[in-house]
């Protein structure tokens, strides 16, 4: 087209991109289908979108049939969504919510680009703990899902700052656009808060010292703002481990820390909390609701609630047992190994 500015790809040294910028093709899923098909074959997770977990199992439950109002609250990269919405037929209508400025809008344009536009998919930009509030407007709800997860564009991007295995900003936001990065809560925090916050929210063996070595290089002047910087303290702060077992327990412990520290950054525990009390009002009678977990605190929270509300008789039955992803599924996405599915059903009446 006349006038339009020609962008050639982004070049890289060897035969394969290795960074998140340079996967041109990972980036566009949609156009590059052999390329996407062979990373997922590798066990891997291609750069531009994320694999959804325990798909068959949610549509199982859920029973969705043509007609229904539903509620992903945890919208992502909408791979559920995708499904779901199959599942209606074109007759009804879901509701996505997800706080994520930036996926939240591309997920919108990929799904509309499906054929899923306004007249059967609403997309908002909020958090899901105001259920309340979506339902007030579009509910009840005859099915709600909720996937705890991190997506997968968020992880793999080192602007976001999620992952310690890239190099970036140390921010951890869910909503880039709210809030206070990791690296100023970092700041805030005296070495007794720290060491608290990676025990609740990552159950971390070695939190005393990790904290205690934070807290000491922000006192010295030496920054922790970078991805990067923060590996580096923990994997001098374990060196004392027998060589054997360092490369594993740094892995771990870093992942658990970048854990700890997303949970407290975005409010996760509360925001869940808040949504798991309002859930039940959100369904409509004989409404099925879903929530994927993928650490102990998530579950834990979700366990008590769908206990105690169907002691209060607000939920005619929940799960007695924990679904988890199967062997070959695992194998293949290798994020889904930690995954936890509960569900409930909202009392007739």
């Amino acid at each position: 087209m006349e006038g339009t500015e020609h962008k050639r790809r982004v070049r890289y040294s060897g035969t394969h991109p290795r960074h998140y910028s340079e996967k041109y093709k990972e980036l566009q899923p949609e156009k590059y289908g052999e390329t996407i098909e062979k990373v997922i074959r590798k066990g891997g997770t291609p750069a531009g979108m994320h694999i959804s977990i325990c798909v068959r199992e949610i549509l199982d439950f859920l029973d969705i049939r043509p007609g229904q109002k539903g509620l992903d609250a945890t919208l992502g990269y909408g791979g559920h969504t995708e499904a779901m919405l199959g599942r209606l037929d074109s007759k009804g209508h879901i509701w996505g919510l997800d706080v994520d400025p930036i996926e939240s809008e591309k997920t919108r344009k990929r799904l509309e680009a499906l054929g899923y536009g306004p007249e059967i998919l609403t997309v908002r930009q909020m958090n899901f703990a105001r259920i309340d509030e979506i339902a007030a407007e579009a509910g009840p709800f005859d099915f709600v899902l909720a996937d705890l997860g991190v997506s997968s564009m968020q992880i793999d991007n080192p602007e976001r700052g999620f992952s310690y295995k890239f190099d970036g900003p140390l921010d951890l936001r869910l909503n880039p656009e709210k809030g206070v990065t990791a690296a100023m809560r970092l700041r805030e925090m005296s070495q007794k808060e720290l060491e608290g916050m990676l025990t609740e929210n990552a159950d971390e063996p070695y939190a005393r010292e990790i904290s205690r070595a934070v807290t000491s290089a922000l006192r010295k002047g030496q920054p922790v703002d970078t991805t990067g910087r923060l590996r580096q303290v923990i994997q001098e702060t374990l060196a004392f481990l027998p060589a054997s077992e360092q490369k594993e327990a740094v892995k771990k412990s870093c992942a658990r820390t970048f854990q700890a520290l997303r949970i407290d950054v975005n409010h996760e525990f509360e925001v869940l909390y808040e949504f798991l009390e309002k859930l039940p009002y959100a369904l409509a009678p004989g409404g099925r609701a879903a929530i994927l977990t993928f650490h102990s605190g998530e579950d834990r929270l979700v366990k008590q609630s769908f206990k105690e509300y169907k002691k209060a008789g607000l939920y005619r039955e929940t799960a007695q047992d924990v679904i988890r992803p199967g062997a070959e599924e695992c194998a293949r996405n290798s994020r889904a190994r930690s995954a936890k599915l509960r569900w409930a059903i909202r009392a007739d009446r």
